[in-house]
């Protein structure tokens, strides 16, 4: 029949977009509309259409389960976090003189490099609305690099830091630890909606 033929359609779309789970759950409310709207409309292919603008088509559908994913919020938690952490270790780094450490230039513009490229990726998971799996990968990516760019900063903290270190470090490690585990905690649930 045509109207499995659009359904069909709209589910090979959306198969290769969202977690196979959500798409059997889908193919079921579509299927379920289908047989009502052909029960009442009487036409295949009128009623496939009926079904399907029911639910949103698979942009719709796409877009609604990217901006509810869990990847998308922990991006969006990691970016407000991101001008507290920036101001605290900040603050630290200047109080300390990090420019006199003996930590080589190219690291630490490596280390600037790995920050904003992160902030970046994690703005394009704010920002998409069509990729979930692109996303979830991204956040994925992003997290992991934060946790790392945290314990690098610690590292290199304590270190490198003077014998006195300054006020601002009592806030600032605690913050990047708790980041850290907050963002540890993040990925198992992260990983779950594959």
């Amino acid at each position: 029949m045509a109207g499995h033929e659009l359904i069909d359609a709209e589910l090979a779309l959306l198969a290769r977009r969202l977690p196979n789970q959500a798409v059997e759950e889908l193919a079921d409310g579509l299927a379920e509309a289908y047989e009502a709207h052909l029960a009442a409309l009487g036409e295949p292919g009128a009623a496939a259409r009926a079904a399907i603008a029911e639910f949103g088509d698979a942009e719709v559908i796409t877009a609604a389960f990217v901006r509810n994913s869990p990847w998308r919020r922990t991006a969006m938690a990691l970016l407000a976090t991101g001008p507290i952490m920036a101001l605290l270790w900040g603050a630290t780094l200047i109080s300390a003189q990090m420019w006199t450490w003996p930590i080589a230039p190219p690291l630490r513009i490596a280390y600037g490099l790995a920050l904003a490229a992160t902030v970046l990726t994690l703005l394009g998971v704010v920002r998409e609305k069509h990729a979930y799996r692109r996303t979830q990968s991204a956040t994925l990516v992003a997290v992991s690099a934060l946790i790392l760019l945290d314990a690098g900063m610690l590292t290199a903290a304590v270190v490198s830091m003077p014998a006195l270190p300054p006020w601002p470090l009592a806030l600032a490690v605690p913050a990047s630890l708790i980041r850290i585990t907050l963002s540890v905690r993040a990925l198992p649930p992260l990983l779950q909606h594959r």
